[in-house]
């Protein structure tokens, strides 16, 4: 199973690193910034609780795990038309009706499957409404699924015992339990004053939310819960996990989203606090 969009932050070429740090025996998978699940795809454990505070992006898990068909039908009828820009537009206008409507269907899901693939560089920038805002991609392209893929995730969250949230971070951790494994992929924090890009929600992601999981992270971790996360290489980050306990390991990746191809290889680390 692959991510259904593509999605800032992603987590696809970090999966060895993931996979090679995740605990060998554990109870439930959390993953409170769910985002575009690679690491739940490719994890797939039988117990899971996934979050994100994209209302858009969690209606999808939603819409798949009740009817994947239906969403894959409500794509094909986008792909009917010509994928020029003034196609785009009207159609992005149409999805920005539903999220105003707060119609969270199979439509509204595909929408947002066919955006994403449609839209410059894959991004999900949303305005101080929660309307989504980005141009067109200037690319007229086939198929905007992949069907069989759309399908697996549907049995998998219909197999699987996978409960789907749209809260807090904070909120979703309530239960988590000793022996229980976390996977945080929160926003990162920015390597420079421009280079922010958090506006998935209308509200983003403060220097205070960073705060408020560094503290939850620990909070955690002493309760003997396998706690892992990642975040970009920045001094922040081992100001916040300033603990001999926990592990932090750096390794070079290649930022997708960025626009400029000069600019998408940096350094992230991810942070765990139990032996591997």
């Amino acid at each position: 199973m692959e991510p259904f969009v593509k999605w800032a932050g992603g987590k696809r070429q970090l999966l060895t690193k993931i996979w090679e740090r995740t605990p060998n025996k554990f109870d439930t998978y959390y993953e409170p910034f769910i985002g575009g699940g690679a690491v739940l795809f490719h994890l797939r454990p039988e117990k899971a609780v996934i979050n994100d505070t994209n209302e858009q992006l969690i209606n999808v898990y939603r819409q798949l795990k009740a009817d994947p068909r239906e969403v894959i039908r409500q794509v094909y009828k986008l792909d009917r038309g010509p994928c020029d820009k003034d196609y785009y537009l009207l159609r992005r206008e149409e999805y920005n009706k539903k999220i105003a409507n707060k119609e969270l269907d199979a439509e509204c899901a595909a929408y947002m499957i066919w955006i994403n693939k449609h839209c410059f560089n894959g991004l999900y920038r949303v305005n101080n409404k929660g309307l989504f805002n980005v141009p067109y991609n200037n690319k007229q392209t086939g198929k905007s699924i992949d069907e069989a893929n759309l399908m697996n995730i549907g049995y998998y969250l219909q197999d699987a015992d996978v409960q789907i949230y749209c809260k807090d971070f904070e909120d979703v951790c309530n239960e988590i339990k000793e022996n229980d494994f976390v996977y945080f992929d929160s926003p990162y924090i920015p390597v420079s004053e421009t280079a922010s890009f958090t506006d998935y929600t209308k509200d983003g992601f403060t220097y205070d939310d960073h705060v408020r999981l560094s503290e939850l992270y620990k909070s955690l971790a002493s309760k003997g819960v396998k706690c892992m996360l990642s975040n970009h290489d920045v001094d922040l980050v081992y100001e916040l996990y300033n603990d001999k306990s926990f592990k932090i390991d750096q390794m070079d990746v290649k930022r997708n989203i960025n626009s400029n191809a000069k600019k998408r290889r940096g350094k992230e680390v991810i942070i765990t606090n139990y032996e591997i």
